[in-house]
Parts: structure tokens; sequence; C-alpha cells
């Protein structure tokens, strides 16, 4: 078969809509992965056994089931057995921050167990809380040494997004779909959304390289 982008421009804005969706699910993602990362992050290092016991249970549950089958489970199995139902963007990005909260608390857990120790004795040594030391000395730090496998999270947390449209979330992958069906085309359609996904990729790769350096001068200054 001939290949014929012509038979996309028709469709741009369906494919700006669609990664609109793509973008909020991923940003509204993350926002509230970082914030159930940090306590679990805490319970995970916590001298407390029973938080130690439910922060381990719950990453286990995120690494070992499939991100597709706790997609379903959200959409379509939760509803089934509470009542409560979600629509597909909600369930998207319910499931999508509690599966990055699991990869990120790892990663933070490590990031505050680098810290050396004698900072923390130099705080309780001058009356510093724990929450404040945590808030104000230690968790800055421990962000700062993790940034890249945050920012690697962050892409993959992008490229996950994708399985929404499994649920009838019209993102940027449901846009090709709709194009395919709608043409009976598949190369160009889908071409144009790893083009879009590569571009997103490589800005989001450039910027964290740039907050990355930025971090290592302050810290050097």
């Amino acid at each position: 078969m001939k290949l014929d982008f012509s038979v996309i421009v028709g469709y741009l804005p369906m494919f700006g809509n669609g990664l609109l969706v793509t973008l909020e699910v991923t940003f509204c993602s993350l926002f509230f992965a970082l914030l159930l990362s940090i306590p679990l992050s805490l319970c995970k290092i916590s001298n407390i056994k029973p938080l130690q016991a439910f922060a381990t249970f719950y990453t286990s549950i995120f690494r070992g089931v499939p991100i597709l089958v706790q997609v379903f489970m959200m959409y379509f199995g939760i509803p089934l057995v509470t009542g409560l139902r979600f629509t597909a963007f909600a369930a998207g990005t319910i499931v999508f921050a509690m599966n990055s909260a699991a990869y990120i608390s790892e990663s933070m857990r490590g990031g505050i167990l680098a810290i050396d120790r004698g900072q923390y004795e130099a705080a309780m040594a001058l009356g510093v809380h724990y929450p404040a030391m945590m808030k104000d000395i230690i968790l800055p730090q421990a962000i700062k040494s993790v940034l890249p496998s945050l920012i690697n999270e962050f892409i993959g947390l992008l490229k996950n997004t994708t399985l929404i449209a499994s649920i009838g979330l019209v993102d940027i992958l449901r846009v090709g779909q709709l194009i395919q069906g709608a043409t009976y085309r598949a190369f160009e359609p889908f071409f144009v959304i790893s083009l879009f996904y590569y571009v997103l990729v490589m800005c989001l790769s450039y910027l964290g390289k740039v907050l990355e350096r930025r971090v290592n001068k302050s810290d050097r200054g």
C-alpha cells in the first residue's frame, strides 16, 4: 500500500485533543504519585513494623500485577464490588498515580537511607523535631539524589498512559485507533503518534538533564 500522509491533515485537531488528554492524565497522575510516595517512603524507613509491612505490601501489589490488569480492575472490577463508579479519566489517573507512587517510594527510600547519619544526629542535637527534619533537611537532599530516577519514572508514566485507551478514554493512542478505523490506514496515524511520543520523551529527558545540572551547580555553589 502506498503511504499517504495527506489523510492525516484533516485529523490534526483530533490529535491535538488526544495529546491534551494524554498530558492531563500524565501530569495529574504524577502530582498525586509524588504526594503519595513521600508518606509511603517514610513508612518504609519507619521503626513501626505495621507501617513497614503496609508499605512493603502496597509496593508488592503494584510491582506484581500488570498495570493493564490494574486499570481493568479499577474501571470494571471495583464498581461491581463497591458500587463506586469512576470515569475513564479518574480510573486511569488513580491507577497510574498509585502505581508510580510504589516505584517512586522505593527510589525515595534509597535516597533517604543514603543521607549521612550524622545529619540526623546533628538535627536531633539541635532539637529539630522529626517532621521538620524530614521536610527541611532530609527529603530535599533525597529528592536531589534520586532526581534521575524520578525523571525516568515520569517518562515511563507518560508511555504507560497509552493503556487508558483500553477503557475508552480518547487519548492520543485512541485517536490513532479511530483514524485507522475511519481510513483503513494504520501506518500513517501510528507513525504520527510515535513522533509525538518521541518528541515528548526527548523534551522531558532534556529538561531532566537541565534540572539535574542546575541542582548539581547549586550544590557546588
